[in-house]
């Protein structure tokens, strides 16, 4: 198996996963926070949508999915255009409300078509290209990439985790 076969594999598990986190909820349990500053699955899977989105399509010279597929209107978050969800507080994370898991599993799965585009694009020699500068040592494609799953596997486990406590507090 070649290194872009691997990354397409596990991009794939994301996707899964994403659709287990948001499956068979409603609103109120998608935009439930079990805690007071906690972060609800909408948040977090708009959250691991968003940054694939802004990473892969920056490493890529590709357009983001989130303007360029009319997202951003169809979420109506009132949020910047470009925010990812990075550093967002408690105020912020209340803003992510949807009221279908449609729309979440609509955007995430227009962000993963373009990551898959991307990765079977890929000749071996590419995951060696730098891709940022602004590290020591600078990121290299292979890197970027690694780092977008690991952060989608974290959100994602984050979410199917809220998932459960929410669902067991409505039992």
């Amino acid at each position: 198996m070649h290194a872009k076969d691997i990354l397409i594999e596990a991009y794939g598990r994301v996707r899964e996963e994403v659709h287990a986190a948001v499956e068979g909820l409603d609103p109120d349990g998608l935009n439930a926070r079990p805690a007071g500053g906690a972060n609800s699955v909408a948040w977090l899977v708009w959250h691991l949508a968003r940054v694939q989105d802004d990473h892969v399509a920056d490493a890529f010279g590709l357009d983001q999915v989130w303007p360029a597929g009319e997202w951003e209107q169809r979420f109506g978050l009132g949020l910047p255009p470009h925010d990812t969800g990075y550093g967002h507080g408690s105020a912020e994370v209340a803003k992510v409300r949807v009221d279908s898991a449609d729309l979440l599993t609509g955007y995430y799965d227009a962000v993963h078509e373009q990551t898959l585009a991307a990765l079977r694009s890929l000749a071996a020699q590419d995951l060696e290209r730098v891709v940022d500068e602004n590290w020591d040592p600078p990121v290299t494609l292979g890197a970027r990439l690694v780092s977008v799953l690991s952060d989608d596997l974290q959100h994602v486990g984050q979410a199917a985790y809220v998932r459960g406590l929410v669902r067991s507090a409505a039992s």
